[in-house]
């Protein structure tokens, strides 16, 4: 019998996969038996060292995905050099941690450009294709920013609430093909920007593990878990789901 959690003959595109969740997911993957990871971001060297110990299954292209009129050219170059992708994970994303009486609207936009407008011109580019075939997978990487109250963080939390917009929209519209999307809600996962924000910071750490109930930080690869049920056959008959996985963080006391 098939295993239905197998991500055999699956071709995932994931973006800022070199790094934490996203290189996390990448793992999980493969574990899974895909195909191929290709993996997206900015820094080519980082890519590189991720392709390094993800193995021969891996391959990466360099690309800011907030450069919108960029994109058409870079897919073309996905698939001519890697083939059509069968999933897409948007995991990409940048902060811009200030008060909200201080932000700018250029620094707003930044943030939106990279986890919403990059996200859907990448969408546009690849969902072609997945309705064609009637198969495909779309995840997105949002947070649990978007259901409490995070100082700082404005325009971060916004963005990955539209994301939901987007996760609820085009699941209704893409379903009759086919092709599902959903969203993963992260809580504190243990990466090297989360553990570098809490060096000198010893307070914010346990306020952080004292609003989990589980008492800590998750792993990278606990994300990637959940985007391989989400983007495999164990989940045919899900899409528009949000799924919190931040051990209890944002229904605990």
């Amino acid at each position: 019998m098939k295993n239905p959690y197998s991500m055999n003959d699956q071709t995932v595109l994931i973006t800022g996969g070199g790094t934490g969740i996203g290189l996390g997911i990448a793992r999980c993957m493969l574990e899974a038996g895909a195909e191929k990871v290709i993996l997206v971001g900015r820094r080519e060297d980082v890519l590189q060292e991720a392709c390094k110990e993800l193995g021969e299954k891996s391959s990466y292209l360099s690309q800011d995905i907030a450069k919108l009129d960029e994109i058409p050219s870079f897919a073309q170059k996905v698939v001519s050099d890697h083939g059509q992708p069968t999933c897409l994970v948007h995991n990409a994303g940048v902060n811009c941690k200030k008060p909200f009486l201080d932000l700018e609207d250029s620094e707003f936009m930044s943030v939106f450009d990279v986890h919403i407008r990059g996200a859907l011109e990448i969408t546009k580019q690849f969902a072609p294709s997945m309705i064609e075939n009637s198969n495909g997978s779309i995840l997105w990487i949002s947070s649990m920013a978007t259901v409490m109250g995070l100082p700082l963080v404005t325009s971060y939390s916004m963005a990955k609430s539209a994301m939901h917009g987007a996760v609820y929209n085009l699941s209704a519209e893409f379903a009759p093909h086919g092709v599902r999307v959903n969203a993963i809600l992260p809580g504190w996962i243990e990466s090297a920007m989360a553990l570098n924000s809490f060096k000198g910071d010893e307070p914010r750490r346990q306020k952080v593990l004292g609003r989990t109930p589980m008492g800590r930080m998750g792993k990278p690869e606990e994300v990637g878990h959940a985007a391989v049920f989400l983007c495999s056959d164990a989940a045919s008959f899900v899409t528009g789901s949000l799924l919190t996985v931040d051990g209890g963080a944002s229904i605990g006391f």
